[in-house]
């Protein structure tokens, strides 16, 4: 009797050390076997800009930086005149601010424009709260920074200390860019 209440003992002990034990053995048997269920990476929509470069000590007299102060910038550079595709992009900066929700108050828009004269007009109709500056040595900067094999004419993603953070092309979705700036948003403990 004892050796069959010492065999039950250790069925049970087993049977407990399965259940512990057996969903470790399987992740980990699936996770080396290969067998497609490894974790999938994060995938960013623009691309980090590394080494970081800090616009306040780059450029400390620009004007910039009187609209970073706790915000975060999302900027658009055009040295041109503000035609359709100018237009859009400025439509974009407005769409991704918005889908930002109750997080969008941490998000500044910039149009960082030319010689050229704006519309303010059209600014103040379309774009409420658009903030535009002039600065050729910033548009010369972020022009310099964004990664060369990426077409220009894109946006910049300046964090509250003045770091670039982020380029994202001319074409990007509104959504997928409002995703890596969530993102961004939930991890800081800044802006």
């Amino acid at each position: 009797m004892t050796k069959q209440k010492d065999t039950r003992g250790r069925i049970q002990l087993f049977l407990v050390s399965l259940v512990f034990f057996g969903p470790l053995i399987l992740a980990t048997w699936l996770y080396f076997s290969g067998a497609g269920l490894q974790p999938m990476g994060r995938t960013n929509h623009g691309e980090l800009l590394e080494p970081l470069l800090n616009i306040r000590e780059a450029l400390p007299d620009s004007p910039i930086h009187t609209h970073n102060d706790g915000h975060w910038l999302l900027v658009y550079p055009n040295a041109g005149t503000c035609d359709e595709p100018c237009k859009y992009a400025l439509y974009t900066l407005r769409q991704s601010r918005l889908m930002l929700g109750k997080e969008m108050e941490r998000l500044v828009r910039v149009f960082l424009h030319g010689n050229s004269a704006v519309d303010t007009v059209f600014i103040a109709e379309q774009h409420a709260g658009l903030v535009a500056l002039e600065d050729s040595r910033l548009s010369e900067l972020l022009n310099n920074k964004k990664p060369e094999e990426l077409s220009g004419g894109g946006f910049y993603l300046v964090d509250p200390l003045g770091n670039l953070v982020m380029y994202f092309r001319p074409d990007i979705d509104p959504g997928d860019m409002v995703e890596d700036i969530k993102h961004l948003l939930e991890l800081s403990r800044i802006g």
